[in-house]
């Protein structure tokens, strides 16, 4: 008797690499982020994409405050048109992040979202800058 973890039956490797290489384009993590900029190797600007309150109230180091409502062409002016751009916004709870960085493709720009936002990045133990 099968599980129903083993139903449907997982793709076969041909798919699964499309997949798993596909969300890769989409998707990076607090891990390479946080290592990026530890480094000294930020090669994207990280936006945070939630409301001033809280991001006063303690951010991503490196962060740009850029509310999803406040992109837009005008927004993005002084950025390069080839800037790759890291949303994130205040966790896995919250489609702030999605909102962002549709709005960000829509205007032709390269994006990727960072998966666990503030929630993310606190529960790997990395520190806000306020």
């Amino acid at each position: 008797m099968s599980s129903m973890v083993s139903r449907p039956a997982a793709a076969d490797a041909k798919q699964a690499i499309a997949h798993f290489s596909a969300l890769l384009q989409f998707e990076t993590d607090c891990w390479d982020v946080h290592h990026a900029i530890s480094n000294k190797r930020q090669d994207f600007v990280l936006l945070d994409v939630r409301g001033e309150s809280v991001y006063i109230q303690g951010h991503l180091p490196e962060a740009v405050l850029l509310p999803h409502s406040r992109i837009s062409a005008q927004s993005l002016a002084s950025y390069p048109a080839g800037t790759l751009f890291v949303v994130y916004c205040a966790g896995p709870h919250c489609n702030g992040a999605d909102k962002a960085a549709l709005k960000l493709a829509q205007l032709g720009r390269p994006v990727k979202k960072m998966l666990g936002g503030v929630t993310g990045w606190l529960d790997e133990g990395f520190e806000l800058a306020c």
